[in-house]
């Protein structure tokens, strides 16, 4: 069995055929299961601080009991990275820096295309190919050099 590298891939500015608004494709598309699987969980508890109670019940500490649809568009962008098989690239600037994380998490374990309007913090260590250029960066002073250039 051969080794798998997983990889982040990053088109900087406009992309055709992106889903420039994740949350809205999300809540037309989702399935029960992902919001219930352990990565969900924890992306909901870290991002939105709130408790999967189950596939339709969030209860959140400001809003209290609350829908999946009520969930933060950073939330609903990472499922959508992480369950989503379409194919589909999804806009990653409907997420805030906190996700960045998270981001980085999914893409060591699949291949993972974003599309960003914005230099997201991905903190110090991380590697990404940029599709714009086929440049790889391994920091954010060469992921900033680059992506200068193009939002």
């Amino acid at each position: 069995m051969g080794w798998r590298i997983s990889m982040l891939n990053i088109y900087l500015g406009d992309m055709e055929n992106a889903i420039y608004h994740p949350p809205v494709y999300f809540d037309n598309t989702y399935e029960d299961e992902w919001i219930t699987d352990e990565l969900s969980v924890k992306m909901i508890k870290d991002i939105d601080k709130s408790d999967v109670i189950g596939p339709h019940l969030v209860q959140s500490p400001i809003l209290g009991p609350i829908s999946t649809k009520e969930l933060s568009g950073g939330v609903k962008t990472l499922m959508l990275m992480a369950f989503d098989d379409s194919g589909k690239i999804f806009n990653a600037s409907a997420c805030g820096d906190n996700c960045a994380k998270w981001i980085l998490r999914i893409a060591g374990k699949k291949n993972l295309t974003i599309n960003l309007h914005h230099i997201m913090d991905f903190g110090k260590d991380f590697e990404a190919k940029i599709l714009n250029t086929g440049e790889m960066v391994h920091s954010m002073a060469e992921f900033i050099s680059v992506a200068g250039k193009y939002v």
